[in-house]
């Protein structure tokens, strides 16, 4: 197996975090357009506008388990313990980010958006279950 295919999905993983930055962007854009903020506001955190503040903490939601992810595709492509299945958890992973992200930043439904956060959190245990049965030779 190609070790270096798992680079792919980190790249999936780093495009969510630039789509939500965009999204931020766009929605503090409109909350000053709408007079609904000032561009002063945006010096701390503590005074983000309604309009933008799921997409403000989704940011940060992308800075949490992710790390973890890359974290954990580095370690198998160095110890070259990348395989079919440390790739299908980590796309799923992925996924799952993904599909927390757009609960967050859509409807912000805590029901889907937790359930979403909890399998991805799932699967990356798994992940690094792998690998640790990786280094010990058990796969």
């Amino acid at each position: 197996m190609n070790q270096a295919t798992i680079f792919w999905l980190m790249l999936a993983q780093v495009l969510l975090v630039y789509i939500v930055y965009a999204v931020l962007s766009a929605r503090r854009r409109n909350a000053v357009r709408s007079g609904e903020a000032r561009i002063n506001q945006f010096k701390t955190r503590s005074t983000e506008p309604e309009s933008s503040v799921t997409a403000a903490n989704n940011i940060i939601n992308q800075f949490e388990l992710p790390v973890l992810l890359y974290a954990a595709c580095l370690s198998l492509y160095v110890t070259s313990g990348v395989s079919y299945v440390a790739l299908l958890l980590a796309w799923l992973f992925v996924a799952s980010r993904y599909a927390h992200a757009w609960f967050h930043l859509t409807a912000n439904r805590v029901k889907y958006r937790s359930r979403a956060f909890i399998l991805g959190a799932l699967l990356l245990a798994l992940i690094w279950i792998w690998f640790a049965l990786h280094l010990a030779g058990a796969v």
